[in-house]
């Protein structure tokens, strides 16, 4: 029989490899706090599912090219990342100012997360983003105290106004404390390989399609339009089942996100595209008396004939400016509607507050959702 090393020397060796393991696991988790750092300068969440499902599938990949149990090795990587997440979210702790933590809608590179990048981002202190799969679901973390606040899209230009954020509003657990507007620039995006000609699926958030109407018509009629919960989760089932047959909408930043190519751009009608988000809070925040402000109510009227009339007149009287009326049907309550408002000025401003002491006798029910800051305008 060839030499054996012994069994004591064997032991050695594999102690000191996992000394080296240990070694390389503490570098890990040293540059784990680098990269808890950096997402919060940057404000980019601390966990990404999709992320997540995209490493370890290469790490399965990796493993099973070195004869290694695929199914054991993603187990323990499991792990790994959990410690790696508790050990960034350990960081937070330890900071001489706490992060705000953001909620928003979808994936990292969704229009959404792009917003909130855009408007939370090098702030001082840090940002903790957290994506959630609807607005009900944020809002619940909201309440539970898990968010600081939420941002939230509630129009756009093209495809009209987000019912869940309008519907969720009226559920009384949050107010409105702030809004930004956030261009949408969309693409076409496929696999590496893929012709436009050649797809036959394209998949998007039902806005994001409503939005690219025109162009889908006019470009690939043939192809048919799938609609999902988000224009980043759309671009990542592209990249998934890797099938030049089928194509997404999504932002270019979902094009890198997940190794995309953009197959045409322009994809919205002429002029630009804009999606007016709402920040959300559980109590509202001071405003200076200077700051041009904007104030959204949720009023359901008297059924009468000609209220809706006289609401818009009572306004107009008292010179309050209506910039956005949307009604909503009530649940429950077959036909009947309650009226979501957004008017220039400050709720208690002279001006408002008058117009809404006019405003009640007409309605069963009127509530300030909230009065913020307004949002610079846009030129399309």
């Amino acid at each position: 029989m060839a030499d054996i090393p012994s069994l004591e020397t064997l032991r050695t060796q594999i102690e000191r490899i996992d000394e080296d393991i240990l070694d390389a696991l503490q570098r890990r988790m040293a540059l784990a706090d680098d990269v808890a750092r950096a997402k919060l300068v940057t404000a980019w969440p601390f966990r990404d599912p999709q992320r997540e499902d995209l490493l370890l599938r290469k790490l399965r990949g990796r493993a099973a090219e070195r004869g290694l149990d695929p199914h054991e090795v993603e187990r323990l990587y499991r792990v790994i990342l959990d410690m790696s997440v508790a050990r960034q979210q350990a960081l937070v702790t330890r900071l001489d100012t706490t992060p705000l933590r953001v909620g928003y809608l979808g994936v990292e590179g969704s229009y959404s997360h792009l917003a909130a990048r855009q408007r939370y981002g090098h702030r001082p202190g840090g940002v903790l983003l957290t994506g959630f799969d609807t607005a009900r679901q944020a809002v619940g973390a909201l309440k539970q105290g898990e968010q600081d606040v939420l941002l939230l899209p509630i129009e756009n230009t093209t495809a009209g106004s987000m019912n869940e954020t309008y519907d969720v509003l009226a559920a009384g657990d949050a107010v409105i404390t702030g809004e930004v507007v956030s261009q949408v620039d969309h693409r076409l995006l496929g696999v590496k390989g893929a012709k436009v000609e050649d797809l036959r699926e394209v998949l998007s958030h039902p806005q994001a399609l409503a939005q690219c109407e025109d162009f889908l018509h006019t470009h690939v009629p043939w192809a048919r339009a799938v609609p999902g919960p988000d224009t980043a989760i759309a671009a990542q089932m592209v990249a998934d089942r890797n099938d030049p047959a089928m194509a997404a909408i999504a932002s270019e930043s979902a094009a890198g996100r997940f190794g995309l190519v953009v197959l045409a751009s322009n994809l919205q009608p002429a002029g630009a595209d804009f999606t007016r988000f709402v920040e959300v809070a559980r109590q509202p925040t001071p405003l200076a008396p200077e700051v041009p402000c904007k104030t959204s109510l949720l009023v359901v009227l008297e059924h009468r004939p000609g209220t809706l009339g006289q609401v818009l007149q009572r306004l107009t009287q008292r010179g309050v400016n209506l910039s956005k009326l949307e009604s909503r049907p009530i649940p429950g309550a077959p036909w009947k509607y309650r009226f979501y408002l957004d008017v220039e000025g400050h709720a208690a401003s002279a001006a408002v507050t008058a117009a809404l002491e006019d405003l009640r006798p007409l309605t069963s029910s009127l509530r300030v959702l909230g009065t913020y800051p307004r949002a610079e305008p846009v030129d399309g």
